[in-house]
């Protein structure tokens, strides 16, 4: 009994190791926090005050997928990959390339579609530009392709596997392909992974 006050007193010092993974944690809450600019008008933004987009309905579908509610929270680009790292979102689904840089920082799912680097970039707003930017740390050049992919978290190696099985079952059944069909059409740049 005397080493139980030792014992307590390391216990701060386990809690990293005792941390639950990122999908208990969204089935404990029951919702998937998906951050997103909204900004970028056919991936992800506002419409009379309603989220529209590629992305969000992705979004949607990840979640319904993965039996969670969809938490779309609209944030700016300075707050988008932190707030992923930090644990204040889950994921963010903004059209983000996984680049060296960002592979140190996340984890990334698969990629979900291939975009034209211009396709991303707005002329009247280069805030937009700033993940594919990442990429080249220079604005990108006319029709480069990226790969599209979500962040997540480092070490959530159960959330990875729920979150491919997820998306797998998306792209299998057609489900993805209409929603690229819908927002892009057949010859807009964008296509998808398989």
């Amino acid at each position: 009994m005397r080493f139980l006050p030792g014992l307590i007193c390391l216990l701060p010092l386990l809690s990293p190791l005792a941390h639950a993974e990122l999908i208990d944690d969204v089935n404990d809450r029951g919702e998937l926090r998906i951050a997103l600019e909204a900004n970028t008008p056919l991936f992800n933004f506002k419409k009379d005050d309603k989220l529209e987009g590629f992305e969000v309905e992705l979004g949607q579908l990840l979640a319904d997928e993965l039996d969670v509610r969809a938490d779309f929270v609209v944030t700016d680009g300075s707050d988008l990959l932190t707030g992923v790292e930090s644990g204040k979102y889950d994921i963010a689904i903004n059209h983000i390339t996984e680049t060296p840089a960002l592979k140190e920082r996340f984890d990334f799912s698969e990629p979900y579609s291939r975009a034209d680097a211009q396709l991303i970039a707005q002329k009247d707003e280069p805030r937009s530009m700033l993940l594919v930017q990442s990429l080249t740390e220079e604005k990108p050049k006319t029709r480069s392709p990226v790969n599209l992919a979500i962040p997540f978290q480092k070490g959530n190696p159960a959330f990875h596997a729920s979150l491919e099985n997820a998306l797998q079952r998306i792209k299998a059944d057609g489900r993805l392909q209409a929603l690229e069909e819908k927002w892009f059409g057949a010859d807009a740049g964008v296509t998808l992974k398989q």
